[in-house]
């Protein structure tokens, strides 16, 4: 069995216990709620712009703000930024960021309630240079990078500052990625060198974060640094964890891959204070952080006058919950389409109940696809009863007039499966704890004899989803030939479904195709329910769980196809767009990085399955560009260098000329295709 400290239980939400840290007035961990922060994008050395920012920031209810300072006069203006705000009666702590300037963050640390450093530039340069070390000259590394770090500690604790080890996977030293390549072992390691000597000078107000663009590698880094704290103070309260997924982009993809990243940790119970990286204003990250963190404040409150349920589905529901792996199942067909074994996460569309008028339905729903043309529609699935059945055939008739050729599956009460209509491939029987055994009995037997697959879909909170397997089980075996898959409906989706997954496993089933389905609650509003649909299917998916998603109650089919496949492309699992990694501006930037991506954007997101990197500067840009084909990273002011990889090609590039000479780039290496 895995190891699984990084949370109490993977089927149960339960928050991860922290200390408290107080950044000024601020506490962060313990018994405070998730707290909201964000960065300004203005020159630090520019008192009135950042306190005019920083006072907005604070209006749409951000909580701690954070500040670059790459420069001693940065960090000395600092001071007269905090003046500022005082004479405007503006109260909300600061945090200086620090990037290769160790003096500066002395400075810095007069000034600010926080001080976050990055232990991969602190002390070292990156060069990509490929070096050995043995036992010796590692000792030696670590002690100097500690003789580096112990004065910041110091002075912190004097002055009763708080301190971030902020670890990004774009930014690890040389000394790092030479023993642990770029991998969350290697973000982890870099950050506890760190905390070895803050904790040996007595300094225990420590935020951790663990910030990456890859939603995949952020989850399993912060995942393993819980395991690995919870290893070196067993029984203790850990560190509060800053939670964000670095360079997540703008518009709707860069709050999918946020709510994917963030909204995973937080199921896990992993979280004290979030950012919501966006390249856009940071005032517009206010409102997706707070949406976040509502949810999950909310939850805990409403449970937290319950006990924890047990749920011990008899095997764990991944097997390194710290390395994604998709997990292995067999091969289901579907009609034209096959869920599972080497088939990518397919996508459906929830509709709801059998229209009423199935030859207009089908035509409005050809259409509403026609507009997302190049996504395929790859399963819809409508609520049957026993009077909407008669008209099943008419409906599968009318789509296929209207050329719509996606395998059609029906939800049925257990007991209607022998009138499923002729046309369906799939029926959904939902399983709850008042199903009889009889009737699943006889809904196996009749999609046996019928020819169509079964899908299960279990209903309830985690700790029933054991028993409803077993008896979903039972009643599948007696059934020859039954091909079947298996869904849930929970108000908990994210546990009631490693719930299923763990059972399977423990019952010699582990090989069942699982669909992840998720219907909009009406009483979201648009973002949070973008929010929500991103995290609850995300989450999964980030843990290697899920063979289809299925989206629903978004009006618009061709709106709810979108969102499933932008969700699969966040969470790395199925590319359909140019995937833009771009960083939220701050003082750093060398460029105004929201209409350069744009600009970019325009450009080029036609290209399917490429990867482009729109970088503000060098703090991640060569590093957060590990997986990315091609990258624009700021080198100066109105300056760029034009990358392959992380390979520079071009250097020194006006700003103005970028843009053309990155498609000229692309077109040299093979990779361009016009617009349709």
């Amino acid at each position: 069995m895995s190891r699984q400290r990084f949370t109490a239980t993977p089927f149960w939400p339960v928050r991860r216990p922290t200390r408290e840290v107080r950044i000024g007035d601020v506490g962060i961990g313990g018994r405070n709620p998730i707290r909201v922060q964000s960065m300004t994008t203005t020159d630090t050395q520019d008192t009135k712009t950042s306190a005019d920012q920083i006072e907005r920031l604070v209006a749409a209810g951000c909580e701690i703000v954070r500040l670059t300072a790459p420069s001693i006069r940065d960090a000395e203006n600092l001071r007269e930024i905090s003046a500022e705000l005082g004479r405007r009666r503006v109260r909300v702590p600061l945090v200086a960021d620090i990037h290769f300037t160790p003096n500066a963050a002395m400075i810095a640390a007069e000034h600010v309630e926080k001080v976050r450093i990055n232990p991969g530039n602190f002390a070292d340069r990156k060069k990509f240079e490929v070096r050995e070390y043995d036992d010796a000259a590692w000792s030696d590394e670590i002690a100097r990078v500690a003789a580096r770090f112990r004065p910041l500690v110091r002075r912190c604790k004097e002055l009763g500052r708080a301190i971030r080890i902020g670890t990004n996977h774009g930014s690890l030293s040389d000394r790092i990625l030479n023993r642990y390549g770029d991998t969350p072992s290697g973000m982890v390691a870099s950050a506890l060198e760190f905390l070895d000597v803050c904790e040996a000078e007595g300094f225990f107000d420590v935020v951790f974060s663990m910030k990456a663009s890859n939603t995949q590698v952020a989850i399993a880094a912060y995942r393993l640094l819980a395991d690995r704290l919870a290893e070196r103070a067993p029984g203790r309260a850990g560190y509060p964890f800053h939670v964000g997924v670095t360079e997540a982009g703008d518009g709707e993809d860069g709050r999918i891959k946020s709510a994917i990243g963030i909204g995973a940790l937080l199921e896990d119970g992993i979280g004290d204070t979030i950012r919501v990286s966006l390249t856009e204003d940071p005032v517009r990250e206010i409102p997706v952080a707070r949406a976040l963190a509502a949810r999950y404040d909310a939850r805990a409150a409403a449970l937290a006058t319950l006990p924890v349920e047990p749920c011990d589905p008899g095997a764990p529901f991944v097997d390194d919950p710290f390395a994604h792996a998709r997990r292995a199942t067999c091969t289901v067909g579907l009609g034209a389409v096959a869920f599972g074994g080497q088939e990518p996460v397919r996508a459906e569309i929830e509709l709801g109940p059998v229209p009423a008028d199935p030859a207009a339905a089908a035509r409005a729903l050809a259409a509403s696809l026609a507009a997302q043309a190049t996504l395929a529609c790859e399963g819809l699935i409508v609520d049957c009863d026993a009077a909407s059945a008669p008209r099943l055939d008419a409906f599968a008739a009318a789509l296929a007039s209207a050329g719509v050729r996606a395998p059609l599956a029906a939800r049925l009460a257990s007991e209607d499966v022998e009138t499923a209509a002729k046309s369906i491939v799939r029926v959904v029987v939902p399983v709850t704890i008042a199903s009889s055994r009889d009737g699943l009995a006889m809904a196996a037997d009749g999609a046996a004899r019928r020819g169509v697959a079964l899908e299960w879909q279990l209903e309830g909170r985690p700790p029933v989803i054991p028993a409803l397997v077993d008896r979903a089980l039972t009643a599948s075996h007696a059934a020859a030939g039954l091909s079947v898959l298996f869904s849930v409906a929970s108000t908990l989706p994210v546990h009631a479904t490693r719930a299923l997954v763990a059972r399977l496993r423990a019952r010699a089933a582990a090989q069942t195709p699982v669909v992840l389905r998720h219907r909009r609650d009406p009483s979201d509003g648009d973002e949070a329910a973008i929010l929500h649909a991103a995290t609850d299917l995300g989450a999964l998916l980030c843990d290697g769980i899920g063979d289809a998603v299925a989206v629903g109650g978004f009006g618009d089919a061709g709106r709810a196809l979108d969102l499933a496949y932008r969700i699969l492309q966040g969470a790395r699992l199925r590319t359909s767009w140019t995937e833009f990694i771009s960083c939220p501006s701050c003082g750093r930037t060398l460029f105004d990085l929201e209409e350069t991506t744009a600009r970019i954007k325009a450009r080029t997101q036609h290209l399917s399955g490429l990867k482009i990197a729109i970088m503000g500067c060098i703090v991640n840009g060569p590093g957060e560009m590990a997986d990315a084909d091609f990258g624009y990273v700021g080198a100066g002011p109105g300056i760029v260098n034009l990358y392959v990889g992380r390979e520079i090609v071009e250097r020194q590039v006006p700003q103005d000329e970028a843009p053309d000479r990155l498609v000229e780039l692309i077109r040299r290496c093979g990779r361009w295709a016009d617009p349709a």
